[in-house]
């Protein structure tokens, strides 16, 4: 079976009910019982995901026991063994998000053991500590508890051709001084092969100081690159929000060479595609094979799926590196993923409004979009019925969508009047009336789609200010986003307004950074933007060096980062890895390349 496929068991705790610890009775699945499995791990039941269903595995459960309890559902089996064994498939089969497993009398007659388990690809994108993966099949009785298996994922891979970041600090300039010093010397003298083994700060074990450098380089270069490194004093730490982009911003093999060389961005890749049922296999393939694309990126069918998957999985990445946006913000289809990492959406209900909007946009007459250095009011004259204004993004910075041929027109008059236009790479008339029919038919299906109000903070183009609740739990309000006009330019005031930020683009080609970059608070240096990918296609080595670049950025900003996890981008790959078992026959979406075992 793929890692997609797997249950890995992330957390398991003993617990007591208390009533029955004095006189060692068996403890009654009831549903006061139920209760406190829920809240085993100190989560209260509104906080798990949606679709989180709790197993009941005991003897003689409580025949009063309801099938739902708490919004949570509940179902019983005869046995802890069963209940690992239905929640595994229930996983597996995608018809649960989240399960919680009771064993009844296990260790002991009077405790409780809840096993709090998700797919495997979810948990390691979520940088959950992972115990094991569910072994059903290692024991034939259903009835005894299914072993554990360590996850094996990816392998520890030390090349010394590859970029690496260097982290110096000291709690004052002389000990700044000092400490680079003696880093120098050693770098000078040391065998290449021992690089990528060096701690990833010094001085290691000890508190950063406000005194901070930070370098990419590679070994032969590496002590050169130190020397020229410029310290930063570090006073307070601008706090971080985090932007999306949407259409327009995708190329070939964007972010690939980030896949299988980062485990939290590899595996949300895989989770994201995973959910797309046959369609991502085909995606990731697309993907990772652009000389020869079954349908080219520009295509809503690829352009979409995929910046979805990479938007979330640099999302990811940040978050495993310790750092806690205040603030999410997206451009278009970025506003989904925004959503899903603010926790308006599940994974897998953010990948099925994405889908839900590509299925119905390819229904609609191919159209276009275009970018013009002009204000909104200056552009008014040329909107017609089928043209209109799709995004303002910043000063001078406007986007027009519409059908084909009358776009093409005002293309041609935009043109002739003397203005600068730059085709956008699209080939659906987003945020045009054009979209109606789709934007209909996709509030249909976000009826059955469980919203729930953002974790924090979120702001939104369509409106230009923070998400309201009412919005967030709104179908309407996010299928009227493939007619609506982008306000981008006033969602990013009220961002800035708020406080001074460090913009992070978790996206490929810096287009939401430029726009940033024209804003009055960012040109003052009061707030910053900082991108996470090159702005043009290049190497596989040119994604990692930018993505080193922007966490020595969060660095020498005063960001205390995790130091392994972090490490992980010039030690680990998924190559060399065993090959991953076919999934079973139905089982969705692609096949990663790091697996567990059975």
């Amino acid at each position: 079976m793929s890692l997609t496929a797997y249950s890995a068991v992330i957390r398991r705790l003993v617990v007591s009910p208390g009533s029955g610890a004095q006189d060692r009775e068996p403890v009654r699945a009831s549903a006061a019982a139920v209760s406190a499995v829920l809240r085993a791990f100190g989560r209260a039941p509104e906080q798990l995901p949606t679709r989180t269903v709790v197993y009941v595995g005991a003897t003689a459960p409580d025949p009063a026991l309801a099938p739902s309890h708490e919004g949570c559902e509940v179902r019983t089996a005869s046995s802890p063994g069963r209940a690992l064994r239905l929640a595994h498939q229930e996983l597996q089969d995608r018809t649960a998000d989240f399960a919680l497993v009771a064993g009844f009398g296990e260790p002991e007659p009077d405790t409780i053991t809840v096993y709090a388990i998700k797919r495997a690809a979810e948990a390691i994108a979520d940088n959950d500590t992972v115990l094991g993966t569910v072994d059903p099949n290692a024991v034939a009785d259903p009835d005894v508890t299914p072993p554990l298996r360590a996850l094996h994922y990816g392998r520890r891979d030390t090349n010394p051709s590859h970029h690496r970041l260097l982290l110096w600090s000291g709690q004052n300039p002389q000990d700044e001084r000092r400490i680079r010093g003696e880093l120098m010397p050693l770098l000078g003298g040391l065998h290449s092969e021992a690089f990528p083994a060096l701690p990833t700060a010094v001085p290691c074990g000890a508190k950063p100081g406000p005194v901070r450098g930070a370098a990419v380089t590679v070994a032969p270069l590496s002590s050169a690159a130190v020397h020229k490194a410029r310290p930063v004093t570090v006073r307070s730490a601008r706090p971080v929000a985090l932007l999306f982009p949407g259409q327009g911003s995708q190329h070939s093999a964007m972010a690939a060479g980030l896949y299988r060389r980062e485990p939290v961005f590899t595996a949300a890749v895989d989770a994201a595609l995973s959910h797309m049922g046959e369609e991502g296999s085909r995606i990731r393939d697309d993907w990772l094979n652009p000389a020869a694309p079954l349908i080219p990126v520009d295509d809503v069918r690829r352009a979409q799926p995929l910046l979805f998957a990479v938007d979330y999985a640099l999302g990811r990445l940040v978050l495993s590196w310790g750092i806690r946006p205040v603030a999410m913000l997206g451009h278009s289809a970025g506003e989904l993923v925004a959503a899903t990492l603010s926790g308006v959406v599940s994974l897998p209900d953010g990948v099925a409004m994405m889908m839900e909007r590509v299925r119905q946009a390819v229904r609609i007459p191919a159209g276009g979009m275009l970018a013009v250095a002009a204000t909104e009011d200056q552009l008014r004259p040329y909107l017609t019925v089928d043209v209109s204004i799709a995004a303002v993004n910043a000063n001078q910075q406007t986007m027009l969508a519409g059908s084909a041929e009358p776009l093409a027109e005002v293309e041609q008059r935009l043109r002739g009047d003397g203005l600068t236009v730059v085709k956008v790479p699209a080939t659906s008339p987003f945020h045009s009336p054009a979209m109606a029919p789709a934007s209909d038919a996709v509030e249909t299906a976000y009826r059955r789609i469980p919203l729930r109000e953002p974790t924090l903070p979120l702001y939104s183009g369509y409106t230009g200010e923070l998400l309201t609740p009412q919005d967030a739990m709104s179908p309407r309000f996010w299928a009227r986003q493939i007619t609506d006009t982008v306000y981008f330019k006033q969602a990013l005031e009220s961002l800035l307004a708020v406080d001074d930020m460090l913009l992070i683009e978790a996206g490929p080609r810096q287009t939401l950074t430029a726009f940033a970059r024209r804003h009055r608070a960012v040109r003052l240096a009061a707030s910053a933007a900082v991108p996470l990918l090159p702005s043009r296609p290049g190497t596989a080595e040119a994604d990692r060096q930018s993505v080193l670049g922007a966490a020595s950025r969060l660095w020498t900003e005063g960001h205390d980062l995790d130091l392994v996890a972090l490490s992980r981008l010039w030690t680990w790959s998924a190559d060399g890895t065993p090959n991953a078992q076919q999934a079973p026959s139905g089982a969705p979406g692609p096949r990663p390349l790091a697996t567990a075992t059975t």
